[in-house]
C-alpha cells in the first residue's frame, strides 16, 4: 500500500485541488470517478499502468481518468518510503498534454525533493 499525498507550494498552495474543484463541477461521476483512480494508484502503485497511469517525464506520470466524454489527467510522482505525491492535473480538451502543465509538474517535483530531501 502507497500512501498518497498533495503536493503543496512553500506558501501553502494545493495545486491540485484546482483540478479537484474543476472536475467536480464539470461532472460529479468523473469526480467520483477519479477518486476511486486514485485509490488504485494507492493501492497498485508502479504495477498500476495504462490505461490507468502513463510515464511521462522526469518521473512524472500521470493518472488518467475518463468518463464519457469527459478525460482528466493528474500528475504524481513517487517518493521514497512508498509514497505518492500528486502535483497538478487538468481536464483534457485536445490531443495533445498542455506543455505548460507538465512543465509545472516537473517544477513542483524538484520543489518537493528540494525542501523533502531526494
Amino acid at each position: 500500500m502507497w500512501d498518497i499525498e498533495l503536493y503543496e507550494t512553500e506558501n501553502g498552495k494545493v495545486p491540485v485541488l484546482d483540478t479537484f474543484q474543476s472536475v467536480k463541477c464539470v461532472n460529479k461521476k468523473l469526480y467520483a470517478k477519479m477518486f476511486r483512480d486514485i485509490d488504485l494508484l494507492e493501492e497498485k502503485g508502479f504495477e498500476l499502468t495504462e490505461p490507468f497511469s502513463k510515464p511521462m517525464e522526469n518521473g512524472i506520470y500521470e493518472l488518467r481518468t475518463c468518463f464519457g466524454n469527459n478525460i482528466v489527467r493528474v500528475f504524481y510522482f513517487f517518493f521514497y518510503g512508498n509514497k505518492i505525491v500528486l502535483t497538478n492535473g487538468y481536464i483534457k480538451k485536445t490531443n495533445k498534454t498542455p506543455p505548460g502543465e507538465l512543465k509545472k509538474a516537473i517544477k513542483y517535483k524538484c520543489d518537493y525533493e528540494r525542501r523533502c530531501g531526494k
